[in-house]
């Protein structure tokens, strides 16, 4: 399984890595631009996030229609433009053309189908949190390495940098990354993107997921805006915001552990969603009404630990709703609003600041956590599915097509492994007696 994950892993940790270099100083940079204020800032930040929105469906959907590799080189070269024109951007509106671009290879979701395609679901868990701890690490990197480099040789560093990563990925994309199984899969309705919307589980996590990557990037708006502005009651040097943001990264690592454990050992993913809403809520009281250094600090901590223990179950829980041939677009539709609410949060941020105070923003995104927190109260955890795996040669396919059981989800055929896969609760259908109903 790790063999499996890992390249794909790298491939997006690269990226993120990339992204992520730029976003915890990106904001007072970007304030020193021809043409720059806050509500531009703020676009800026969260720039990347619309286009990402806007082509998470396609790309998620163009992968299950072309095949996830060749969708994965197309998004990363788009990627590396808009890295390239970042890189060289002299004016707000140039650098924001780039972030545009930057998002338009929206290619998240397609890693993370590939993960579902080629990981038995029985482990997909565990895969995910191999993911979600590969993105840790490069926030970690980020948080620690970007603040300096940026201070000491420019955000257009940190751009190339990023450039470099992908072209970096596109060569273990094509070196380390396995080709995933063809799958056939036959239902007796044609299924619709738009039913996605009709699954209250899949909505819910839709809903989380957006929540905690808006919320992601009005901290990377205001944090080092408020640390490094004598306005906000701190006067912080740009190098010296990694002293917030290490120590963050390292305790949202920590977390991260125990939280994919008992969210999918346990199968206990709402108890671990409501206690991440609820750090948030603290995170952001603290981070706007605080005037000491240190318990800004902690603040951002609890933001950090918060998001980290929710990364590695939203996109594990998705792919765990969703039937086999709509993972791609559902995890699509999925990061397309995540992305879109990740745009919002940073322009949000940006005009907040332009007409607002601290300690307002602070309360008023505490009671949009809080809004959040009693909406997930609906959130219930997965259905424990097995999964039975058989020969096809011994299935007799005129009874495996008219199966139909209220506690089968799904079947589907995987034509390069030649096995029938049968998704089912495992309390209420006897395996044996599920082989018998559909051997030859």
């Amino acid at each position: 399984m790790f063999k499996k994950v890992f390249p794909l892993s790298t491939i997006l940790s690269l990226r993120f890595l990339g992204l992520f270099l730029v976003l915890p100083v990106l904001s007072v940079y970007a304030l020193e631009l021809e043409g720059a204020t806050p509500f531009l800032v703020g676009v800026i930040v969260g720039g990347y996030a619309l286009t990402q929105a806007i082509f998470q469906v396609p790309f998620g959907t163009l992968s299950d229609k072309i095949g996830r590799k060749p969708t994965l080189l197309i998004g990363l070269i788009i990627f590396l433009i808009g890295s390239i024109i970042s890189a060289f951007a002299v004016d707000i509106y140039t650098l924001m053309i780039g972030r545009f671009l930057q998002g338009a290879g929206a290619i998240g979701s397609v890693i993370t189908a590939m993960i579902s395609d080629l990981v038995e679901e029985e482990v997909r868990g565990k895969a995910m949190a191999i993911m979600g701890a590969s993105i840790g690490i490069s926030f970690a990197i980020a948080m620690g390495v970007g603040p300096v480099i940026g201070a000491h040789y420019g955000v257009d560093t940190l751009f190339i940098i990023t450039a470099v990563l992908s072209i970096l990925a596109m060569i273990i994309l094509f070196t380390k990354v396995p080709t995933p199984p063809r799958i056939k899969h036959i239902y007796h309705a044609k299924s619709k993107t738009s039913d996605i919307l009709k699954d209250s589980n899949l909505l819910n996590m839709i809903i989380i997921n957006a929540m905690q990557k808006g919320l992601m990037t009005v901290a990377f708006v205001l944090i080092p805006i408020i640390l490094t502005n004598e306005q906000y009651g701190f006067s912080w040097e740009k190098a010296e915001l990694y002293k917030a943001y290490l120590p963050a990264m390292i305790f949202g690592l920590i977390a991260m552990g125990p939280a994919a454990v008992f969210g999918e050992k346990k199968n206990k993913p709402k108890e671990i969603f409501l206690l991440s809403i609820v750090l948030f809520i603290g995170s952001f009281l603290i981070m706007g009404l605080t005037t000491s250094d240190t318990v800004f600090i902690i603040g951002v901590v609890l933001f950090f630990v918060a998001f980290n223990m929710m990364e590695p179950l939203v996109q594990s829980m998705i792919t765990k709703f969703a039937k086999v041939h709509q993972k791609g677009a559902a995890l699509g539709m999925s990061n397309s609003v995540a992305y879109f609410a990740t745009f919002i949060g940073g322009t949000l941020a940006g005009l907040f600041l332009d007409i607002s105070d601290r300690e307002s923003i602070g309360i008023v995104l505490a009671i949009i956590a809080t809004v959040w927190l009693l909406w997930t109260l609906k959130l219930q955890n997965p259905t424990k599915y097995s999964h039975l795996y058989l020969q096809q040669e011994i299935v007799d396919l005129n009874k495996l097509e008219s199966l139909e059981h209220e506690h089968i989800a799904e079947w589907y055929i995987n034509e390069t492994e030649n096995l029938i896969v049968i998704k089912y609760v495992t309390k209420a259908i006897n395996e044996d007696d599920l082989k018998a109903q559909i051997a030859k």
